[in-house]
């Protein structure tokens, strides 16, 4: 079955395909005879009960500075023109965002949304994990500067981080002197009128922080994110570096206690971090890191998402 496939994502022109999740997602489809339309989240529209979107269709090849070409705009209805929805723009997770899956969900009936609008909108990465807080390390959410010594004094050296950044951004050590803490209370209190995290530092940091990917609850594969000389901060996109790994038995225990919600919120493709067996996010909104794994393994992940999405399609 050949699929109709419109893709919500950030500027065509501005991805890095070597490593772009979306862009190996984008050439399966292709390998597999889906046809593909590109738009941003601020081409959405709705009027009279239909939600469009100002679309191009494209074709993708793996080339750097020729990776896409686009034909002609052409509005699509997302419920009678598409047989799937990719929501793959990368945070901030902001009221665009969440505007964004109010829009899609009107579709959802009709059109299969990956992942599902709803869920990623009740699921915000920082969030969703608290459902599973026994894998977790210890966690505070406030805006008060007293909560936040207190929990510092608890457990000495912590993180402080926004609680819907992204790749690593606006994330802080804390040493166990409490050096700065005031000023970056003040300073997170001032740019964001949500509160922010706080969590108690993890030394096994510096063996790395696994992202393990799963799809439709189960584990498709892993890597292993070491952070550069002098940097405690492991994402790829703040320097660190992906390793070859293999699944712990605490690991594989976290993912098949939240696999089967995952399934059942319809969260397709799901990136969750790990350090030193304690999950810190559950990340549904645009995960990443599959091209790497499957660089380390010779595995298919895009082939094992689209099996997923295609049975999903077909079964409508």
């Amino acid at each position: 079955m050949n699929l109709t496939v419109a893709v919500q994502m950030d500027p065509l022109e501005k991805i890095g395909i070597a490593g772009d999740s979306t862009f190996a997602l984008m050439l399966k489809a292709q390998e597999r005879g889906h046809q593909l339309y590109h738009y941003l989240a601020e081409d959405l529209s709705y009027e009279d009960g239909r939600v469009r979107a100002k679309a191009r269709r494209v074709t993708v090849q793996r080339v750097d500075g020729d990776h896409f070409a686009a034909g002609e705009w052409q509005t699509l209805d997302l419920a009678t023109d598409v047989d799937v929805v990719l929501m793959r723009q990368d945070p901030p997770f902001d009221i665009g965002y969440i505007t964004a899956t109010y829009l899609l969900e009107r579709v959802a009936n009709d059109t299969l949304v990956v992942n599902d609008p709803r869920s990623v909108r009740d699921a915000p990465e920082k969030l969703f994990v608290l459902d599973f807080a026994q894998f977790m390390p210890p966690t505070m959410i406030s805006r008060s500067l007293a909560d936040i010594r207190a929990f510092h004094a608890r457990h000495g050296e912590i993180v402080v981080k926004p609680l819907h950044g992204k790749a690593g951004e606006g994330v802080f050590r804390i040493s166990s002197d409490g050096t700065n803490l005031t000023a970056l209370t003040e300073l997170f209190g001032s740019i964001w009128k949500e509160p922010f995290i706080a969590q108690a530092f993890l030394p096994a940091v510096t063996e790395g922080d696994k992202r393990i990917v799963l799809v439709d609850g189960e584990v498709a594969g892993a890597i292993n994110r070491r952070p550069k000389q002098g940097e405690f901060r492991s994402n790829l996109a703040a320097g660190g570096t992906a390793e070859q790994t293999e699944l712990t038995a605490r690991e594989r225990a976290i993912c098949a206690a939240i696999g089967p919600e995952l399934k059942r919120r319809g969260l397709l493709f799901v990136g969750i971090d790990v350090i030193g067996g304690l999950m810190t996010e559950i990340n549904v909104t645009s995960p990443t890191g599959i091209v790497a794994i499957d660089k380390f393994n010779g595995s298919d992940t895009p082939g094992l998402i689209w099996d997923a999405i295609e049975a999903k399609a077909t079964s409508r």
